[in-house]
């Protein structure tokens, strides 16, 4: 493996005020590596003019040319670089990195091949065609899980490796848990309010009790009016975000194409027990651990749930730490020679 390196650069189209896996994942690494003494910096969008992302105007990709990405690359002087997304900023990196024969590490975050065809009429040979040739030329692909790994070994990926992210155990706590205003039981989801997050699928369930929505996304306003009895909280964050987590009686997560679902640990650790579809994310997360239920049935799955131990939940979640997370991830930086 390559030696630790001194200056770390991590080049990032997802950051704040987007709040998703991909930002709190960088956060919270960036802040174990810098635990051990190594220097942080960060390219993101928020020193360019941005625009938005045609069909996902909460995201927003940078509009900029290369020559001031080109400049603060050098400015940084890193010895090690690792791109998070293959947005412009990444493209960009990307392409200073093999011009100047600079080692690099990409992760695959998201499954954008699958995110874009449920919003266009894009073949997905072609979107991993292109996911193919921006990872292809990293010395590492790090992926969530071992099932993604596979699926992408599938699509014909050869450099991808394991990189197991962790939570947040202090702010994720059974500790937070309190009465909420709402009929009980309260099935929880936390996530983008989105058509990829196949949050609908949660939306349509015959549930007693209260159906719990936590997230911003461009599907939030026209939901809200489709589903009156779904109750709508919009984005929360920090000690608000992790005693609803706490508090929900089941964590309901729709998603059938997540690379992990970084929320899946943050409801174990709250002590909340997950309902989910039996894919890539809840299969390597959960498992065969009795901390969940992953069915295909996701009504049966959120009502098992609700029998699952919640001392187990929380016991479970404090295995996934983010020193471990950082440690692979510093494992995985090549260092420029």
């Amino acid at each position: 493996m390559p030696q630790q390196p001194k200056t770390v650069l991590i080049v990032t189209d997802a950051w704040h005020p987007q709040i998703n896996g991909v930002v709190r994942s960088i956060e919270l690494v960036a802040r174990e590596m810098e635990k051990r003494g190594i220097t942080v910096k960060l390219l993101t969008p928020n020193e360019f003019k941005t625009f938005p992302m045609p069909g996902y105007g909460e995201i927003r990709l940078s509009r900029t040319l290369m020559k001031p990405v080109y400049a603060r690359i050098e400015a940084a002087e890193a010895d090690a670089i690792h791109i998070a997304t293959e947005g412009p900023l990444g493209i960009i990196a990307r392409r200073w990195c093999r011009k100047n024969g600079f080692p690099f590490s990409t992760a695959y975050h998201t499954q954008f091949p699958e995110y874009l065809k449920a919003r266009l009429p894009v073949p997905l040979r072609w979107s991993y065609r292109f996911l193919r040739w921006f990872h292809g030329a990293a010395t590492y692909c790090l992926v969530g899980t071992p099932h993604l790994k596979m699926l992408l070994e599938n699509r014909g990926f050869t450099n991808a490796v394991i990189w197991q992210k962790g939570v947040d155990t202090e702010l994720f706590n059974p500790s937070r848990r309190s009465s909420l205003p709402y009929p009980g039981p309260v099935f929880l989801y936390v996530g983008r309010v989105a058509v990829e997050k196949n949050i609908e699928a949660f939306l349509e369930l015959d549930l007693p009790g209260t159906k719990l929505v936590v997230g911003g996304g461009p599907s939030l306003d026209k939901l809200t009016v489709d589903y009156p009895g779904v109750t709508f909280l919009g984005s929360r964050q920090g000690e608000e975000l992790a005693t609803l987590f706490a508090s929900a009686d089941v964590f309901v997560f729709p998603s059938r194409t997540d690379t992990f679902g970084l929320v899946l640990l943050e409801a174990l650790a709250s002590g909340t027990p997950v309902a989910a579809y039996p894919v890539t994310g809840p299969i390597d997360v959960i498992g065969d651990a009795p901390v969940g239920v992953l069915d295909h049935d996701l009504k049966a799955a959120a009502l098992r749930a609700l029998d699952v131990s919640r001392e187990e939940c929380r016991a479970y979640a404090e295995q996934f730490s983010w020193a471990a997370s950082a440690d692979q991830f510093i494992s995985y930086l090549p260092t420029k020679d």
